[in-house]
């Protein structure tokens, strides 16, 4: 349809627009707009490779409206505006929706809720609405008709009055009933309206399979359960693991052929009624607002919660609950006037991959990060994205120059999605992993088991400095006061060479410092003094190990009187501990074989750090007879109310045996906030008890 210097010129076209202060006349504007937002419809729903977030789309339309509303005679047959937009294929049957499947007008903040309440006011004339409010799900918009209680047809959205029929693909969906008891309501014909969509688990678990066989990863999923519910294999739909949540009864006729949905009040009722028939609904984020202020509210919880939802959602959807206040908002041609939709602040956006630069860890792993052009995203501004490793870039075929989708998904990680490789004009040029370490030049080395390249000369400046930042870190010493910045302004005053210097500093000379003073230096000196007395467990895990995660610190720091004692360990030794492998246990006898580092720890003892087991590195003693008797636990995310071995020796004195990893062993999971992969493995086991870190007070206090 498009020539990839047309694409070019048109994406062009959009980042211009977009970026506002055109001056030319309002016909010519308009004209460019239409052409623009055509072109995108088309990348979005039939080529399900959009080149632009749903947030620079909204705003490209919203733009449009704008003008067409201040110059009506602008206003085209033609115009996007004026038809609900499209993914019909060719390649599809298409078939009639019952009634029109309109699109939602779109809100970003509270004032535009404020201004939709208003017009809901007016046009219903009643002086209190209340509002029925449900996520926006990110997925494929399917109609599925039922006649005498069979699924006779199912759809896409298509155009709005038109969908593609994808009815074996629906049939393959096992959370779509084949059967469903609309006549003991009364009801003959009936179709009823939905998302279909790839819950976050399966999407992770779906693209680490496809790694494993070497195919290309899916984008996200969105397009996968859109791509999945066109497929002309309805066994490739069931195998994505594509599910649908309904939204809304949108037709229902009796026996007679007359309307049946007035036998339902609000769409509150209806949905409830559809849930009772056996249909998935939403049910987190699900919720009656009784003015527009608790809309308000409950829309902005959601969003600060929307990474605790199991599926992507990017915005809450605002209905009119009353079906007869509905019936008199009404609907223009493209949206209804009793529904909008909430949107989230954008995490998607396109910006352009300038530069990559390459960091060294206390390690020595090697990583890419991407200097992009800023670009607002998600409330803050991004410039610079991890690329992970170089399997990364080659296989996003990702080059200097090169128009890049970025998203901010999580909490606060950006990430970039895909390159927009049909914009390339030529002038992009392939991305150069180094060979030889950007710091020292020492010649890299990549292990056969790991996908990242590492400088394997530990006295590597950059390493060295990495190391020493780490040290003082909360993860590992816990120095309080003592950042990166003052690391690094020390080590370029020649007072720190490795860590062993953190215990030896002038605090005469540190308090002349400009920015600092006597109190800061007072301060420094009572923190690394603290820090001196720490259990062993900490200094292990301080001491950059590659492999060497707090949990593993933990269980040898139980294992030993005091830390040289590793110097004379072997193989053997380590390994007999549960939960240690031979990838650690090498890298802490490499380690502890290595002069260099025993001359530093020797000299750390020296100067007072504790090297000598202590009661917290001891491991909590199991009490049997406890509440959890014979259980196995481990725990995730962050706790609020203990810390992790707080929470550890409340399970051990309750008889639970700490383990480390979610594996078909483990019998509970502690969830705190921020829970993270070990949470999703252990809902996908299904066999593993999953509590609160209330609920497992109330446990072990039984």
């Amino acid at each position: 349809m498009y020539t990839k210097r047309e694409e070019k010129e048109l994406y062009d076209l959009s980042k211009s627009l977009l970026a506002g202060k055109d001056k030319r006349a309002p016909k010519e504007v308009a004209a460019d707009l239409r052409r623009v937002i055509t072109y995108h419809e088309w990348k979005y729903y039939v080529q399900n490779d959009p080149v632009i977030s749903d947030y620079e789309y909204d705003l490209l339309f919203k733009q449009l409206q704008e003008l067409e509303a201040e110059h009506p005679k602008l206003k085209t047959a033609d115009s996007p505006t004026q038809r609900v937009s499209s993914d019909l294929s060719p390649e599809f049957e298409t078939v009639r929706h019952k009634v029109p499947m309109l699109s939602l007008d779109n809100s970003y903040n509270a004032n535009d809720l404020y201004k939709f309440d208003e017009q809901v006011r007016k046009l219903t004339g009643e002086k209190h609405i209340i509002y029925s409010v449900e996520p926006k799900l990110d997925g494929g918009s399917i109609a599925l008709l039922y006649e005498d209680d069979v699924l006779v047809r199912a759809a896409t959205r298509g155009n709005g009055r038109e969908g593609e029929e994808m009815t074996p693909n629906a049939r393959a969906m096992r959370s779509i009933p084949l059967r469903v008891a609309f006549t003991d309501k009364g009801i003959q014909q009936a179709e009823v309206r939905g998302e279909a969509v790839i819950r976050k688990d399966v999407f992770h678990k779906l693209n680490k399979q496809r790694q494993e066989e070497g195919l290309i990863l899916l984008a996200n999923a969105r397009n996968s359960a859109t791509g999945g519910l066109r497929t002309k294999d309805p066994s490739e739909t069931a195998e994505r693991g594509i599910e649908a949540y309904m939204y809304q009864l949108a037709f229902a006729r009796d026996k007679y052929g007359k309307d049946a949905i007035p036998i339902f009040r609000s769409h509150h009722e209806s949905m409830d009624l559809i849930a009772d028939l056996g249909f998935r609904i939403v049910t987190k984020g699900r919720k009656l607002c009784k003015d527009i202020e608790a809309v308000i509210a409950f829309c902005e919880t959601c969003e600060q919660e929307r990474d605790d939802f199991p599926y992507e959602i990017d915005g809450m959807v605002v209905k009119v609950d009353s079906f007869a206040l509905q019936e008199k908002c009404g609907s223009t041609s493209h949206h209804p006037r009793w529904a909008v939709a909430y949107k989230f602040k954008a995490r998607q956006a396109t910006s352009k991959l300038l530069n990559v630069e390459y960091q060294i860890g206390k390690t020595g792993t090697i990583t890419p990060v991407a200097k992009l052009t800023p670009v607002a995203l998600a409330g803050v501004t991004v410039s610079s994205v991890s690329l992970h490793n170089e399997d990364f870039i080659t296989g996003k075929d990702l080059r200097i120059g090169d128009q890049v989708l970025v998203e901010r998904a999580g909490d606060v990680i950006p990430y970039i999605v895909k390159s927009l490789a049909d914009l390339r004009d030529g002038s992009e040029t392939p991305i150069k992993f180094p060979k030889k370490c950007p710091s020292c030049g020492t010649k890299l080395i990549r292990a056969e088991d790991e996908a990242a390249w590492r400088c394997p000369n530990a006295s590597c400046e950059a390493q060295v400095l990495q190391r020493m930042i780490f040290h003082v870190s909360k993860d590992a010493m816990d120095i309080d006061g003592f950042g990166h910045k003052q690391i690094i302004r020390f080590y370029e005053l020649g007072w720190l060479h490795s860590i062993a210097d953190i215990y030896n500093l002038d605090y005469d000379a540190i308090a002349e410092l400009e920015g600092l003073g006597e109190k800061s230096a007072h301060k420094l000196r009572t923190s690394i003094e603290k820090a001196k007395q720490n259990p062993i467990s900490r200094l292990l895990h301080s001491l950059s190990i590659h492999h060497l995660g707090k949990r593993a610190s933990s269980l040898i720091a139980a294992r030993v009187k005091h830390v040289l004692e590793l110097k004379d360990w072997t193989m053997e030794n380590l390994t007999d501990i549960p939960d240690i492998g031979p990838v650690v246990a090498k890298n802490v006898l490499e380690f502890f074989s290595e002069p260099k580092n025993i001359r530093i720890l020797e000299r750390m003892e020296g100067l007072g750090v504790n090297m000598h087991q202590t009661k917290d590195d001891k491991p909590p003693q199991i009490k049997h007879g406890g509440p959890l008797d014979g259980k196995t636990i481990l725990f995730t995310g962050t706790l609020s109310q203990m810390t992790r071995e707080e929470a550890e020796a409340l399970a051990a004195n309750a008889g639970a045996k700490n383990i480390s990893a979610v594996s078909g062993n483990l019998n509970i999971l502690v969830v705190g906030e921020k829970a993270g992969s070990k949470l999703k493995k252990a809902q996908g086991l299904g066999t593993v008890e999953i509590l609160s870190e209330e609920e497992f007070l109330k446990k072990v206090k039984t």
